[in-house]
């Protein structure tokens, strides 16, 4: 069995999908045991496919309570960790840190340890197979001009939000715990994820839902904030790549080699929608784009090379930008039922609060 944490959330709970009905030979040998505290971001909607296959096992648990996972561990007994679970979203960070420290920082912690205390005790053998993966983002190296390269693996830290800050902290905790304990660690840091499952608080889930709905489409300042954009299905397979081939200790930068600013991302995502759902007075989905206050201190570019995963374990990504957002647009016209079980009260007053402010 393996354990993954925050596996009701966005790429968590694509990557359970994936590995339970996919046909790999580490899926096809492992059970999930799916950990998730089940706030506003986690759905348990997403998981219906699998409700019922026996080698998924869901807990609702939080991994800041180290008595319930040391309990799980001595339970189920895992051979890996795959840590997902953190708070994401860098605008509610901006609003309210104190879940995000809480989660990202101190669950780590208590995640780690009761690990360690799990790993010490096992058999040589299986210490020596047992792996900690840690999924983090390319937030935690700050913001690079147009012209610096790609952040890459040796990159100094800069974490600019309390998001990326908290997401660095966990980092370094990860690496400590190798280091000073010898935890069988692996590190991750992704750029922006897309596609199906996403939380609409997101730039392209809520702008493919705002479209639809005939609601404003809000970008942040000029919109010339530039993302490398990585389609989910893709990072789960990397992800499935380090835990099989990484190095211990390692870190591995996983990104799409797609630089899109988001006023691009958002008019491309018009353009799909104005081929496949036209509006009925024949006017584009991008006539509702609307400029609104800039995010405080939004990082300018981000970009990851992602040399290192191709060259030492032989990943790289298959979808291109324009192969993945269509599919991820078609996803969300297909999934009506899906976005309605997601898009509370709660969420549309996030919304409301998040985007009231028109550009100046």
């Amino acid at each position: 069995m393996i354990f993954v944490t925050g596996g009701a959330g966005f790429i968590g709970g694509n990557f359970v999908l994936d590995w339970i009905l996919g046909d790999t030979p580490m899926s096809q040998q492992d059970s999930v045991l799916n950990i998730d505290k089940l706030t506003y971001a986690g759905n348990l909607e997403t998981l219906a496919s699998i409700k019922n296959q026996a080698k998924h096992v869901f807990m609702h648990a939080d991994v800041a309570d180290r008595a319930r996972m040391s309990q799980l561990f001595k339970e189920y007994q895992p051979k890996a960790v795959l840590h997902f679970a953190a708070e994401s979203h860098v605008d509610r960070s901006i609003h309210g840190p104190g879940d995000f420290i809480q989660t990202n920082i101190v669950g780590t912690f208590n995640l780690l340890e009761a690990t360690r205390a799990y790993w010490s005790d096992l058999p040589s053998d299986q210490k020596a197979d047992f792996r900690f993966l840690h999924v983090s983002t390319d937030e935690v190296y700050g913001t690079l001009s147009p012209t610096d390269p790609a952040f890459k693996e040796t990159n100094a830290y800069e974490p600019n939000s309390p998001y990326a800050a908290s997401k660095a902290a966990s980092d370094h905790l990860v690496r400590a715990w190798h280091h000073t304990y010898g935890l069988p660690v692996l590190t991750t840091n992704c750029s922006n994820n897309y596609g199906p499952y996403h939380f609409p608080e997101k730039l392209i889930p809520l702008c493919i839902l705002n479209a639809i709905n005939g609601k404003p489409l809000p970008i942040y300042g000029d919109g010339q904030q530039v993302r490398d954009w990585l389609y989910v299905k893709d990072h789960c397979t990397a992800i499935r790549t380090v835990l099989e081939k990484g190095t211990p200790g390692q870190t591995y930068n996983i990104g799409g080699w797609n630089e899109k600013a988001n006023i691009d991302v958002v008019k491309q995502i018009c353009q799909i929608l104005d081929e496949i759902k036209p509006k009925l007075d024949g006017t584009s989905y991008a006539n509702q784009i609307t400029f609104v206050k800039d995010r405080p201190g939004h990082d300018r570019r981000y970009a990851i090379d992602a040399s290192k995963i191709e060259r030492e374990l032989g990943w790289k990504p298959k979808e291109t930008f324009e192969t993945g957002i269509r599919k991820t647009v078609q996803w969300y016209l297909d999934h009506p039922e899906w976005v309605e079980g997601v898009v509370s009260g709660n969420y549309r007053q996030w919304i409301d609060l998040q985007y009231a402010t028109p550009k100046a």
